[in-house]
């Protein structure tokens, strides 16, 4: 930013210095991976129920493993069940999270469908990292913040003594009776899918796996968001989508069925578990001896805010062309930065579903 006041520099100066931004953000998502992975271990597919247990419950939404594992730890044995919502959902799929037997399911869906979603949940709720939004007073007194996240006359929790929100959670009347719901898989991390790399490729090479989508990014309320529901239900049935972020709740509960094995619909998992995403293309290209950007993989992005922006400056830092960006270019992309990024990337908006598979299949 302070080099933007140096009327010397040009877009492409300006543009290599975002660049070294994405490539030290690639660093921060490795370190927070290894600190994730060497904590909790590796994710691995599993199934998470979308209904409910009858009984009482804590409703964890935010980012933080950290935060979840101390709820979690904290009210074993009190006949409390814990659900995630929002990006927690991932969470699942680490072992060491996965051992508490009242860790249950995933309730909801994205961050900006809480108020609705929140009102109804007859548990307490705590809030990690961010993502909150206002609070109705209907929920007030039954949500929490920890961290970095906070709202005027919520409870805040400074240290990480999560007894007031155990203490609501057994006042509630938590659920009725059992609910009954679909269940999705998560946990198909750079692990979990080079585990199975031999099958990935041997599909690839007998052309029974034609393309891979990655299809992820942020969510939101604004109109075209439902272009990457649409794009995931019109993908070919040759075709597997990789998912990861909030982005993916316009179609996490989809089924896309398999190839040979290999789930059509792979969640990577949080915003930061890009790292994974890449690590995964970068294996490929290795399999097949080839360059990223010359795999049969498109990108399609959805972008909300900073955190997604700073994730594709990382992509552009390691080269990785053609990706498509929506629902619309953020406002800070020039036609400078926008002539810039289109001449050395080959960065495009999204247009209509029909014309960008056409334009990536042929």
């Amino acid at each position: 930013m302070a080099a933007t006041l140096d009327k010397t520099l040009g877009a492409d100066d300006l543009v290599g210095l975002a660049l070294k931004c994405g490539e030290v953000n690639i660093r921060a998502m490795e370190l927070l991976d290894a600190g994730n992975t060497g904590t909790y271990g590796h994710p691995v597919p599993t199934a998470v129920p979308l209904g409910a247990k009858a009984g009482k419950a804590i409703l964890v939404s935010g980012h933080d493993l950290k935060d979840l594992e101390e709820i979690l730890k904290q009210s074993d044995g009190k006949g409390i069940n814990v659900y995630t919502h929002g990006e927690m959902l991932p969470c699942h799929g680490y072992p060491e999270l996965k051992k508490y037997s009242h860790f249950h399911g995933h309730y909801g869906t994205t961050w900006q469908n809480q108020a609705k979603e929140f009102d109804a949940f007859p548990g307490a709720i705590l809030m990690t990292t961010n993502c909150i939004q206002k609070p109705r007073d209907s929920y007030s007194t039954n949500i929490f913040t920890t961290g970095l996240v906070g709202w005027p006359g919520v409870t805040h929790i400074a240290d990480k003594n999560f007894t007031p929100v155990i203490e609501k959670a057994l006042e509630l009347p938590g659920f009725a009776e059992d609910v009954d719901g679909k269940s999705v898989m998560v946990g198909f991390a750079r692990n979990a899918v080079l585990g199975v790399a031999d099958k990935v490729i041997e599909a690839v090479k007998s052309k029974a796996l034609r393309h891979f989508f990655l299809v992820g990014g942020c969510d939101g309320a604004k109109p075209g968001r439902n272009y990457y529901t649409e794009l995931v239900e019109k993908v070919p049935d040759d075709c597997v989508v990789l998912t990861l972020a909030c982005g993916k709740f316009r179609f996490f509960d989809q089924d896309l069925g398999d190839i040979g094995g290999i789930p059509r619909l792979l969640d990577v998992g949080q915003c930061n578990d890009a790292y994974s995403a890449v690590q995964i293309a970068l294996a490929l290209a290795n399999a097949f001896e080839c360059e990223v950007n010359d795999l049969p993989l498109s990108m399609v992005l959805s972008w909300y805010e900073q955190k997604a922006c700073v994730i594709l400056l990382t992509l552009l830092h390691l080269g990785i062309k053609d990706i498509r960006l929506g629902p619309s270019l953020p406002a800070f992309i020039t036609p400078n930065v926008l002539d810039v990024l289109v001449k050395n990337f080959n960065i495009m908006p999204i247009s209509t579903v029909d014309e960008d598979l056409k334009a990536i299949l042929g």
